[in-house]
């Protein structure tokens, strides 16, 4: 895969923050967004989401357009330098998903277009992968600078599980955390932006993509033999991205990871890292952004990204270099590997 991405900046709207330094610093502060919304859980009480607090009450597409412009805004605007010739990365829930916010992705890109402005040139693609599609799009925008087709690429992720059908859904399949339930996620709902270029205070050296065969729902289909976990998945997608990046696990410094509160995804994360992990004594330090924005599926992985980013520019990153992952719920995993750069002589910050 092609490697060598430089992160130029991030951008977020999130329940904790409408910017990526906002979210950042709350997230770093152990703060979160968790509130009752207006959806009934089944014990009758008013279920526990993780919504953003928009200025407006938008709904619908609309309230996704405006998450994202926001997201998108910040992004470029924390950029040294916009290239007029950008490409734009969208990605999305799965299209297999109940309830997935942007059902319509050509109509949500011409609201986005409305609100915020993008480089004339701006060209875009869609990855419709749910959690760990921003590792299928670093993939996509190394190949797009490696070609020449662009200069300069987002990734933009939004998603949201705040809506009717997927509350529904998952209230049925007794996924979401309340009373009588500890094995759960809280829905939320986030945009987050990434703009990758040729250099950049954080460059991704690995990149694995992988699939888990026990999946979650795995044989849970007529005539379905369940397997069980073992991580092979995660594990091909750690140990890809590592192998890329030429380090091991045990001298990668701190990890991110999108887990969401549900038992399975903890054990799938802990069987790659004890399957990997050899001669480490140092503790590993392990960032979560469900523990304060619950489930917010496609936008992810722009948002722990923006996580590294923010905490090497800031100087508050326990080390170099950081491991990213993520999964989905139909087996699919996606790690990377990013170190940071730094320029001779920098000093860390206490």
């Amino acid at each position: 895969m092609t490697l060598g991405l430089g992160i130029v900046s991030a951008g977020m709207v999130t329940a904790v923050g409408l910017d990526a330094p906002s979210a950042c610093a709350a997230m770093r502060a152990r703060l979160d967004g968790f509130r009752e919304t207006r959806f009934l859980g089944l014990g009758g009480e008013w279920l526990i989401g993780a919504p953003v607090p928009l200025p407006r009450n938008w709904i619908g597409r609309r309230r996704m357009a405006h998450l994202a412009a926001g997201a998108v805004a910040d992004a470029l605007g924390a950029a040294p330098v916009v290239e007029p010739d950008l490409a734009l990365v969208l990605c999305l829930a799965e299209t297999t998903r109940p309830g997935r916010p942007v059902p319509d992705p050509e109509a949500f890109l011409r609201d986005l277009a409305a609100i915020v402005g993008l480089p004339s040139r701006t060209r875009t693609q869609l990855i419709a992968h749910g959690r760990p599609s921003g590792f299928v799009a670093l993939n996509r925008a190394g190949r797009l600078l490696a070609e020449g087709a662009a200069e300069q690429v987002l990734i933009l992720g939004i998603d949201s599980y705040l809506t009717v059908a997927s509350i529904a859904h998952y209230l049925a399949a007794r996924r979401l955390l309340g009373p009588g339930n500890a094995n759960g996620f809280i829905p939320g709902e986030a945009a987050a932006a990434v703009l990758v270029g040729s250099t950049g205070p954080l460059r991704l050296t690995g990149l694995g993509l992988a699939r888990e065969p026990a999946f979650l729902y795995n044989g849970l289909d007529e005539d379905g033999a369940h397997l069980p976990l073992r991580g092979d998945g995660m594990t091909a997608a750690y140990d890809a991205a590592l192998k890329a990046a030429d380090v091991d696990l045990a001298h990668v410094e701190y990890r991110i990871g999108d887990l969401i509160g549900e038992q399975f995804f903890f054990k799938q994360s802990t069987l790659a890292s004890l399957r990997l992990e050899r001669g480490r004594t140092a503790f590993q330090d392990f960032w979560s952004p469900g523990e304060n924005l619950g489930n917010i599926g496609a936008a992810v992985v722009p948002v722990m990204i923006g996580m590294a980013l923010t905490a090497a520019v800031k100087g508050y990153a326990p080390g170099s270099p950081v491991l990213i992952e993520a999964s989905s719920d139909d087996g699919a995993c996606g790690a990377a590997v990013l170190h940071e750069v730094r320029a001779a002589g920098a000093a860390r910050a206490a």
